[in-house]
């Protein structure tokens, strides 16, 4: 009995702190959790009244709505965490649900408005403007949110990012420097403090930034990929493949770094080893059109010459520009007559169609570039063999003509 007065005054108590916070604040959204708080009240009350146990489950339920709710409350508050601030993330998350999130930026500026320093307010609503693609806006907000709570790394994180998409990349590197300085093991920060060095042709410092960075995460494949393109541009092709082979090894499924791989075994006229990781690229679907032309290339240095019009046909009709492209190459003038012509309507590009990023791109054409440079002076005799070849055959078929219209 005495249990229950006491329960109840307590509740009862913590209901007036509650309705006098609402009152100071003039806040109503307290009057939700007073609502529920009078629930548990006159549950209790009336057990207490009418001398009836409850059970397990109502004790349960009386115990949160009228203690522990508005004690967990109030020790968020001591925090910092407003009741306000919950409710409108509770909203928030239910806007975005339900596609109503320009109703949720209404509510998160009309907190605002009431509590400037909100620090759960300035973050929901930068991440909507970031939504919108607002980044500026969101920037601006995310920084608000920081000076609420400047420990908040991956605010900072953040705000970098949408830096680096604004193009202000001295100011994310900035950010991501002094960022890295209290936290050296944030991957995601080494990641793109790399990418903004590589993207400024400071290679050497992204190579740093990655080398570090793997000190961290050894067995993240990402690292070893982007160090392998950042010494495919140092022109350190050794170093390159060394890193992509460790990328491949630790994700299987990493088709851009076995790409680069045969470009760089091509380098080296290392044909067959250049063979198997095309084959590798076309079983999983990536770059099949280029593929399946290199492949054709080097079935012609092999003296393959039926394989190669099977590769360069399939290459053809998957990409037509090629088509242009193989008439142009002396390698194959003595097979070209037996590619089929791509239709008008013929593919596109496909590697456009990849989800490569740019600095991807940019390694794959340095490579490119570079085998035709290098590669073509490995391959200058099997060539110049070739060329000769075809025109003892254009010579031999002019005599055979020519004997014909004398008959």
């Amino acid at each position: 009995m005495w249990e229950r007065i006491i329960f109840n005054l307590l509740a009862f108590s913590l209901f007036l702190i509650v309705f006098v916070k609402m009152i100071q604040k003039n806040d109503t959204n307290y009057i939700y959790l007073l609502a529920l708080q009078a629930l548990g009240i006159l549950i209790a009350f009336v057990a207490l009244i009418a001398q009836i146990t409850l059970s397990m489950f109502l004790l349960i339920c009386t115990y949160i709505l009228s203690v522990f709710l508005p004690i967990g409350l109030l020790l968020l508050e001591k925090k910092g965490i407003l009741l306000s601030e919950l409710i409108c993330e509770i909203k928030v998350a239910f806007a975005k649900l339900t596609d109503k999130e320009e109703k949720a930026k209404k509510d998160l500026l009309a907190l605002l408005e009431k509590y400037p320093q909100s620090f759960m307010g300035h973050k929901l609503l930068a991440q909507i403007y970031e939504k919108e693609e607002k980044n500026q806006t969101a920037i601006e907000e995310y920084m608000r949110a920081v000076e609420q709570h400047p420990k908040e790394d991956n605010l900072y994180l953040k705000i970098a990012e949408l830096m680096h998409k604004e193009e202000r990349g001295e100011q994310a590197k900035e950010i991501l420097v002094e960022l890295l300085k209290r936290k050296p093991d944030n991957e995601k920060a080494s990641c793109l403090l790399g990418d903004i060095l590589y993207e400024n042709e400071q290679l050497k410092e992204a190579v740093n930034v990655y080398l570090e960075a793997l000190k961290y995460h050894p067995e993240n494949y990402d690292l070893y990929y982007n160090l392998g393109m950042v010494y495919t541009r140092l022109n350190d092709f050794q170093s390159a493949k060394e890193y992509y082979e460790k990328a491949a090894q630790l994700n299987s499924l990493l088709y851009q770094a076995k790409y680069s791989l045969a470009q760089i075994a091509l380098i080296y006229n290392e044909l067959d080893e250049a063979r198997e990781y095309f084959m590798e690229c076309i079983n999983g679907g990536f770059l099949e059109d280029l593929a399946y032309y290199t492949l054709a290339y080097i079935a012609m240095l092999k003296g393959e010459e039926e394989n190669a019009v099977e590769y360069l046909n399939v290459a053809v009709q998957e990409n037509a520009s090629l088509y242009e492209k193989a008439r142009k190459e002396p390698l194959f003038q003595y097979i070209i007559k037996k590619i089929n012509k791509p239709n008008k309507d013929g593919k596109q590009m496909k590697w456009r169609k990849q989800v490569l990023a740019k600095k991807e791109k940019q390694v794959l054409m340095h490579l490119q570039n570079t085998y035709e440079l290098v590669g073509s002076l490995n391959h200058n005799d099997i060539k110049a063999i070739r060329t000769i070849k075809l025109k003892r055959k254009e010579e031999q078929e002019k005599e055979n003509n020519q004997k014909e219209r004398e008959k």
